[in-house]
């Protein structure tokens, strides 16, 4: 049964690990989102061209290569020139370069303007459950 919330979701910038957004796909589908999945190798850009086009109500930005810091750079300030002031930002997995304490790299991504940051290993249901939360599901 749906929701009516629609999600747009991708792996960010060189990153091609499709199997956790596979993963994630299914269970947000499961979960009675109306799910837009970009793939791999998805540019700013083509998450807010989705977003605008499907009305979405979250984009959901998974990274596993170590590199999403530098690939989420300035994505919330292009949310908002896009007229997408609103829209929910998330962020997951491997987000950064090596072992870093995950308060710090929440704090890091929370000021580049996401709403949620999920460490390695975060089950969807976490997400799932945040996503019902923030989007009064």
């Amino acid at each position: 049964m749906g929701n009516n919330k629609t999600l747009v979701m991708g792996v960010i910038g060189s990153d091609v690990h499709a199997v956790g957004n596979q993963i994630l796909n299914y269970a947000f589908k499961e979960a009675g989102f109306n799910v837009i999945n970009l793939g791999v190798m998805v540019s700013q850009e083509e998450y807010i061209e989705a977003a605008i086009e499907s009305d979405a109500d979250a984009i959901l930005v998974s990274s596993l290569y170590g590199h999403g810091e530098l690939d989420c750079e300035g994505l919330r300030e292009k949310c908002d020139e896009a007229g997408l002031e609103d829209i929910l930002l998330y962020v997951g997995g491997n987000i950064v370069v090596g072992k870093q304490p995950f308060d710090e790299v929440e704090k890091r991504f929370i000021d580049m303007g996401f709403d949620r940051v999920f460490g390695p290993g975060t089950s969807p249901e976490t997400g799932i459950d945040f996503l019902k939360e923030d989007l009064g599901v």
